[in-house]
């Protein structure tokens, strides 16, 4: 199974461990496209080495090419709300991650949307039990 990982870049890299985790457990049965989001060298300014062009591109056709989107949406991002709302708009399988904590919600542009698969969590592994249910 092809995943699209999403997950905060510019908005913050404050999960980079979480998104490493679950990006590990995901590669041993599936292939994750974006699996660069894990890497804790990729700072919050992204990837240098593409224009933003090319980054844009490549990402859609990702998305394109999944079975799965799965978001990590705990880190509030504008990339990864038009990930999501991308995916959506071809008709593909969106799981989101969400973290609960005392000071801030989840969106009520994703938790509202009857499509999403949303899924709370308080550890990694929880999640991991989470995605290895849904993806059966």
């Amino acid at each position: 199974m092809k995943i699209y990982f999403a997950g905060s870049v510019t908005g913050g890299r404050d999960d980079v461990v979480v998104y490493a985790k679950l990006i590990n457990h995901l590669k041993i049965n599936n292939e994750v496209l974006t699996e660069h989001l894990g890497n804790s060298n990729l700072s919050s300014y992204g990837e240098n080495n593409l224009s933003p062009d090319a980054i844009y591109q490549r990402d859609v056709d990702w998305i394109k090419e999944c079975d799965v989107l799965i978001a990590e949406v705990t880190q509030v991002s504008l990339g990864v709300g038009y990930e999501i709302a991308y995916a959506e708009s071809l008709g593909k399988k969106i799981i989101c991650l969400y973290r609960p904590q005392s000071d801030r919600r989840l969106s009520a542009m994703i938790s509202g949307n009857k499509k999403f698969t949303i899924r709370n969590y308080k550890t990694v592994d929880e999640a991991i039990r989470q995605i290895d249910i849904l993806l059966k």
